[in-house]
Formats: structure tokens, C-alpha cells, sequence
């Protein structure tokens, strides 16, 4: 191997083309592939180059190693830049979701390989692609709350438009879903056994593109994968979760969660309560309102959103406590400001959304 070649295998962002088709690997293995602002730059600079490019006819979006296609932002290094003083906090953000909103609107036809774990910023990669892909070993979330944000990356356009309710549990609570629930939230489209990604890789390699490259590509993914896998976990809890998470708020929605009981889903019920009574109650509040309100924005008006909250959420929103606790110092005792849904007025929750 040249050590040119031996330099760019060690790049976070590996490129390629062959037959047509441009191959972009995130390739940060050991961290998950968690994006960041040179792998976001690396990203769009390649993707503007292959739009111009008559040669390449399609794009295809993976991660290095089997565990995940994207675990999310290199939320550390946000992190760090916030308690430097720097401004990474700001400019990642900014050039996270123009990047995300480029492969919404891509000309070319995109397909992304969510294999492994998906995550926040893996979603907005992955949900602008025409073509989304799951194995038995995709795990998917939105799983912001967790550390006191809420769902960026476009979460408030793609989230609130899973049918009924489903989208909005997903965001306040964060919780992961598998190639089944994704399949039909319509959180992907083709469902490929990870044993024949090999396969899949030789026919994108001989394949005879026509006139209509998105139409070849879905001829591929027709003779290896499915477009529906049976028994979704959400589709049995469907009935519940369309009468909780459509209450007014937070505090609605636990407390019914606590007492009510709709189909046999009691424990589930439960479940799901005690884990909104770990999350940040500003992070889900401020979550339940986004997406109530991006159901009816355009996507562009959506990232307009979500960029609004950002410039405000590093000194008034939970994150910076959120990442202390959980990555940081480990301790898992986030003091989420405030602690409990009790303590949380709605003029704390409409002051972010204020002046859009």
C-alpha cells in the first residue's frame, strides 16, 4: 500500500466511485462513526463535486464495521467547544443541516445503508435519502432527551410525519426501534438480511444503469430484500400510544400513562412511564411542541426551527448537564433544570420558540 492509499484509508470520510455509483463511507469505527464538522464538510464538499458529475449516476451512504452506520454528532467535542468559549457549537449545527437538507433534495438517487446503529445525526443523513435500508442488526433512534436536547436534524419534519402518534413517542421518549417498527413507521423502505450487503455490493457493481437510476437501484433491492417485515412491536401498540401521546403535554401524558389502560398495555404503559421520569423534562416539553408545530412547516422551515432552539439551547436547555452526566463524568445523575415535569412552566417552554 502507498502511503497516500495508507493516508486515506485513515480519512474519516472515505470516497470513491466505481460503476457510476459514488460510495461514502463514514469511517470512525471505534466511535461509532459519530459525525463530525470535518466529516460534515468532507461529506458535502463530496456530494456538491458528484452533483456536477455526469459520471456518477447514483450515491450510496454507509458506516465502517457492522455495529453502526452513525451513532450521531460528536457530541463531546460540542461539548468542550461550548466550555472553551469556542464557537464549533455554532458553526456544527449550521453546517450539520444544510449538509442534511443537500441530501433531501439530492438530484441524484441516495441510498443509505442503516446497518447497526442509527442515531440523531445518522437519522438526518439516512432520512434524506431516497432509498433507506435496514438489517437485523439496525438499531434507530432519536434518542436526544436522553441528554437533555431534543430531535435535531430535520426530527421535527420526519418524526412528526409517522403516522398517528408514533413519531411523537419516539422523539419525547427516545426510545430505539428495529427494522420492523421502522419499516413501518416509514422510518425506512427496504429491509436487506446484513448477509447480503456482500451481494448487494457486487450487483451495484454490475449494474446497467438506464435512463432512470432510482428505478435500477429498486430493481437491485427487490431480488435481495423486503419492503415489510411482520409483527412491528408499535403496531400492537399503536391504539395506546395514538391516545397518550396526543394529550396536551408531558405531564398529561405520564400521568394517563400511570392510570389509564388502553388494549393490554399496561406494562408497557408503565415501562414507558418511569422512563419519561428519567429524561429531561425541558428536553420532552420543548420536543412535544416542535414536533406538534413541524407537522405543519415545510422541511426547510423545520431546520429553521430546530436552528432557533440550538442558538439557545447550550446556555438555556439541559445539554450541557445532560453530556456531563452521561458521557462526561458518567455519573448518570443528570440535575435537569427543571427536575420534574411539576416544576416546568409553559412560558419556560414557548420562550425557545419565540420570534420564529
Amino acid at each position: 500500500m502507498t502511503a497516500h492509499a495508507q493516508m486515506a484509508t485513515d480519512a474519516p470520510i472515505l470516497a470513491e466511485v466505481r460503476n457510476h455509483i459514488g460510495h461514502l463511507t463514514l469511517n470512525r469505527p471505534a466511535g461509532l462513526n459519530a459525525i463530525t464538522l470535518e466529516m460534515v464538510r468532507s461529506l458535502q464538499q463530496q456530494l456538491d463535486a458528484w452533483a456536477n458529475d455526469a459520471q456518477v449516476h447514483a450515491v450510496v451512504l454507509r458506516g465502517e464495521g457492522p455495529k453502526g452506520f452513525c451513532a450521531g454528532g460528536d457530541i463531546r467535542s460540542l461539548y468542550d467547544s461550548y466550555k472553551s468559549g469556542d464557537s464549533l457549537h455554532r458553526d456544527f449545527f449550521i453546517e450539520e443541516y444544510a449538509l442534511d437538507l443537500t441530501l433531501h433534495h439530492y438530484r441524484k438517487p441516495v441510498l443509505a445503508l442503516m446497518d447497526g446503529f442509527t442515531l440523531g445525526g445518522g437519522m438526518g443523513l439516512a432520512q434524506g435519502a431516497d432509498l433507506r435500508i435496514v438489517t437485523e442488526r439496525s438499531r434507530l433512534a432519536m434518542p436526544e432527551v436522553a441528554i437533555g436536547y431534543f430531535p435535531d436534524v430535520g426530527g421535527s419534519y420526519f418524526l412528526s410525519r409517522v403516522p398517528g402518534e408514533l413519531g411523537t413517542y419516539l422523539g419525547v421518549s427516545g426510545v430505539q426501534i428495529q427494522a420492523a417498527d421502522a419499516l413501518y413507521c416509514g422510518l425506512a423502505d427496504w429491509y436487506v438480511d446484513s448477509s447480503k450487503l456482500a451481494l448487494l455490493d457486487e450487483r451495484l457493481n454490475t449494474l446497467t444503469f438506464s435512463e432512470h437510476p432510482l428505478k435500477d437501484l429498486q430493481g437491485v433491492l427487490a431480488k435481495l430484500g423486503t419492503q415489510t417485515v411482520d409483527d412491528a412491536p408499535l403496531a400492537k401498540l399503536r391504539p395506546a400510544i395514538d391516545h397518550f401521546f396526543a394529550l396536551p403535554d408531558v405531564s398529561s401524558i405520564v400521568e394517563q400513562l400511570r392510570s389509564v389502560t388502553v388494549a393490554d398495555s399496561h406494562d408497557w404503559a408503565l415501562k414507558t412511564a418511569d422512563l419519561l421520569e428519567t429524561r429531561s423534562p425541558l428536553g420532552m416539553a420543548v420536543t412535544l411542541q416542535m414536533l406538534r408545530r413541524g407537522r405543519e412547516l415545510s422541511l426547510e422551515d423545520c431546520f429553521k426551527m430546530e436552528l432557533h432552539l440550538d442558538q439557545q439551547w447550550f446556555d438555556h436547555g439541559d445539554l450541557i448537564e445532560g453530556v456531563r452526566a452521561l458521557i462526561i463524568d458518567k455519573d448518570k445523575q443528570p440535575r435537569w433544570n427543571p427536575p420534574t415535569l411539576a416544576g416546568l412552566s409553559r412560558t419556560r417552554v414557548d420562550q425557545f420558540f419565540e420570534g420564529l
